[in-house]
């Protein structure tokens, strides 16, 4: 219960955040967040990227970079709510149908790849880099597949919370890029 009631008050939080900010600065965020993601990544050779849904921080600046230096890109494709995640290649222009929950991803047969950097959207995260997401588990499940993937958050200031409720399968980032900080282990 508790998770599920911070969970409503952190997206409640990030929407409004979001809404408050015009569209330039929210381009501008963009853009800061990819740098400060492209300083500490280094040589990244797959990458799995998000892309946003609703005030999700956005990655596509950051996508954008990574394409440039030849990192090949992999984005979450999943079957349902309980189904699992897997990471699907994927090249900017590739046909994105739509998927449960909101998702574009990859058709069905792209080929799955096994990424060493994982960027991944939060509700809110905490000191100990844990990261809370929609519930469904999607991430846990496949990053508890990753053991060596950095694991990346991308996320508003005002998502920052003192402290998360943990559960044993909670897998807590090595990072976290704001618009005002790198957040790391």
């Amino acid at each position: 219960m508790a998770k599920a009631r911070i969970r409503t008050a952190a997206k409640a939080s990030r929407d409004a955040h979001f809404a408050a900010l015009a569209p330039a600065e929210r381009c501008a965020v963009a853009v800061m967040l990819a740098e400060r993601v492209m300083q500490q990544l280094a040589a990244p050779r797959i990458v799995a990227v998000y892309l946003p849904i609703g005030s999700e921080c956005d990655p596509l600046p950051l996508i954008d970079r990574l394409e440039a230096i030849g990192a090949r890109l992999a984005l979450p494709h999943v079957t349902g709510r309980r189904g699992l995640m897997r990471f699907l290649a994927w090249t900017p222009g590739d046909p994105l149908p739509a998927g449960p929950m909101g998702l574009r991803q990859p058709l069905h047969d792209a080929e799955e790849l096994v990424p060493d950097t994982v960027i991944v959207p939060l509700l809110a995260f905490d000191a100990a880099l844990h990261r809370l997401g929609y519930g469904a588990g999607h991430y846990d499940r496949a990053l508890a597949q990753l053991p060596g993937a950095r694991r990346i958050g991308l996320g508003w200031e005002v998502q920052r919370v003192y402290a998360l409720p943990v559960d044993t399968w909670d897998i807590p980032l090595h990072a976290v890029a704001t618009e005002t900080h790198w957040c790391a282990a």
